[in-house]
């Protein structure tokens, strides 16, 4: 068995900045970091007619890898035994929460709008507590029962427009079922990334995930560029990498890992609530969505279902995973 190292030491804790010492501070990076999360399905969507969606996916984790590795090699170096131990675990990681995810949500926002693709992603906590219920026989309370029915219902509306009737027709939305596949994806990365942690920092974890990614992604692109058109790379196309790499990556995780820092991770956890409504505001405000009636109904029951979902026993916002 590989020996665990030993904790690390101040040079190796991520992040530490002075906004770890103003609450003030951390609360506005806070409430910047879900915006820069929520900027990935509009600068994907985007992006749609530039950049295939599996292309966008590879290249918005090499970036991100290239921009990570410089800090993250370090750490890397000292754990790598732990690393190479884990490597399936790793793999596992990377495949569904960047290669899945990822592919999954670019190509839903080729076929559905920004708005809808926030909103459906946002019930990942939901899927999160069901599989628990499921394969883990997890127990649930009243109010997690009553929230995880909420946050269908938004669902429900959202992808049937409001109509029933769409659901009798069967004239769903293509692109609405792949943004609930990756959040499918993304729920199942997050339980495994809670049940079985890798003992390593959490930059260096997120920069060897991204570039576990990255392989995972590599021969579905080789695929990709075979039977498709290479990237025409215009200023727009190096843009929409940029965007989702830069912002929708590595700025989103810096900023909330401050604000986890600052005030802990269940008061962080409480801004995650703010995914679904930029996601909305930006789809309308960039891309020129019109909201529908549906929207505002789907939004209603999604967000207090995503609050009652991630109650304990206790009454206590779970920790963001």
């Amino acid at each position: 068995m590989t020996a665990l190292p030993q904790a690390p030491d101040a040079r190796e804790m991520d992040f530490e900045t002075p906004a770890a010492a103003s609450p003030r501070l951390a609360y506005l990076l806070l409430a910047i970091a879900p915006l820069c999360m929520a900027s990935n399905v509009v600068i994907g969507r985007a992006a749609a007619d530039t950049v295939p969606p599996v292309a966008l996916a590879f290249w918005r984790w090499a970036t991100a890898t290239a921009l990570l590795m410089p800090f993250a090699l370090p750490s890397l170096w000292r754990y790598r035994r732990v690393l190479w131990a884990t490597a399936p675990r790793v793999l596992a990681l990377g495949l569904t929460g960047m290669a899945l995810s990822a592919s999954f949500v670019y190509t839903g926002v080729s076929h559905t709008t920004a708005a809808n693709a926030g909103l459906i992603y946002a019930i990942s906590p939901v899927l999160i507590v069901l599989i628990g219920v499921i394969f883990r026989g997890e127990s649930v309370n009243w109010r997690q029962i009553a929230g995880i029915a909420l946050a269908i219902a938004g669902v429900v509306v959202i992808v049937t427009r409001g109509d029933p009737a769409y659901l009798l027709d069967l004239q769903v939305n293509q692109g609405d079922l792949w943004v609930m596949g990756a959040a499918l994806s993304w729920a199942i990365y997050s339980v495994l990334l809670r049940e079985g942690a890798v003992p390593v920092p959490t930059l260096p974890m997120f920069a060897i995930t991204a570039l576990a990614g990255v392989v995972c992604l590599a021969p579905a692109y080789a695929v990709d560029r075979w039977i498709s058109a290479p990237i025409d790379w215009t200023w727009e196309a190096i843009a929409s990498v940029a965007g989702v790499a830069v912002i929708s990556s590595v700025l989103a995780f810096g900023l909330y890992q401050i604000g986890i820092r600052a005030v802990g991770p269940a008061r962080a956890g409480v801004f995650n609530y703010l995914i679904p409504v930029y996601a909305v505001v930006l789809g309308v405000a960039i891309l020129g969505e019109t909201l529908a009636v549906f929207h505002g109904l789907g939004l209603a029951l999604i967000l207090p279902g995503l609050l009652l979902a991630g109650l304990r026993r206790s009454a206590r916002l779970a920790k963001p995973l």
